[in-house]
């Protein structure tokens, strides 16, 4: 990263308010920014794709908090972006007014629906496809067999110019009850929705419990109710079998995406029995 494009904050100019599992936010206390300042040890040109990423997601149309500057506070790097006054994610929502479950996740189905049908722009962000296979040529953190394995799935899947979250997931969209916004659009980028279905579908039924209601505020029984409502939604059945159907054939994208995703937040060593529990989805 060129020094020139980061602006130095003062932290005694913010208050924390929020960590997740690779950045910490703080708000202004004057302006209405948040600033989001990746670990220590996160490499500072991470945090200029993010920010440009999430440009090109703000000019393309997609709601989101827009993006002001990348930021350091001298140790860590990051961005600067829109504070969303009074803003909810999904999620705490859920939690605090679980009631209201239904009702969002046919909302989350209609705005993922609409993501995916919006399509790209290709010349400034990156196939999901193609970073993904990328991560197993040059960067693979699990070994050789299930390298070949997922290459080998890769080769079976098609390039669509969709619009990709890349993080899908009921914490990622904020609402401030009068507009609802997606967040967290560092991965963003283009190919069949299946990448972030799939993503959404394993990061909220099928990893650790304990971490999962730490990151959602939600039991797992909650979640497996939203996602049962989502799906159906998104998919426009409430017939079993094609529901059933439309799930397995996600799970090779679990399979596939899950060491990405693990790299990209830091764990560049996975033990064996995370390798083993990421595994069964490709077999």
């Amino acid at each position: 990263m060129i020094m020139d494009d980061v602006q130095k904050i003062n932290l005694e100019d913010y208050v924390q308010t929020g960590e997740g599992g690779t950045a910490i936010t703080y708000t202004h206390m004057v302006r209405n920014t948040v600033a989001k300042l990746y670990f220590p040890g996160f490499e500072a040109d991470r945090a200029k794709d993010e920010f440009l990423t999430a440009q090109t997601v703000f000019e393309m149309g997609i709601p989101t908090p827009e993006p002001y500057r990348l930021v350091t506070d001298g140790e860590r790097f990051g961005a600067e972006y829109e504070l969303i006054q009074n803003k909810r994610s999904f999620s705490r929502v859920i939690s605090q007014e679980p009631e209201r479950l239904p009702e969002l996740a046919v909302k989350f189905a209609d705005m993922a629906k609409s993501l995916h049908s919006k399509k790209a722009d290709t010349s400034r962000l990156k196939s999901t496809k193609e970073k993904i296979r990328q991560f197993y040529l040059e960067r693979c953190n699990v070994p050789d067999y299930y390298k070949r394995k997922a290459l080998a799935f890769l080769e079976t899947v098609l390039d669509t110019p969709n619009c990709v979250h890349g993080d899908l997931q009921i914490s990622n969209v904020i609402t401030d009850e009068k507009n609802d916004y997606w967040i967290d659009v560092g991965d963003f980028g283009y190919g069949v929705p299946e990448w972030d279905l799939g993503w959404c579908w394993g990061v909220m039924l099928n990893m650790d419990k304990d971490r999962n209601e730490e990151l959602f505020h939600l039991k797992y029984e909650k979640l497996k109710a939203f996602w049962d409502c989502f799906f159906s939604s998104y998919l426009g059945t409430t017939d079993p079998q094609q529901i059933d159907d439309a799930t397995q054939k996600l799970r090779p994208y679990v399979g596939t995406k899950i060491p990405y995703m693990l790299q990209m937040a830091g764990f560049n060593d996975l033990p064996e029995h995370a390798i083993q529990s990421c595994y069964k989805f490709l077999e």
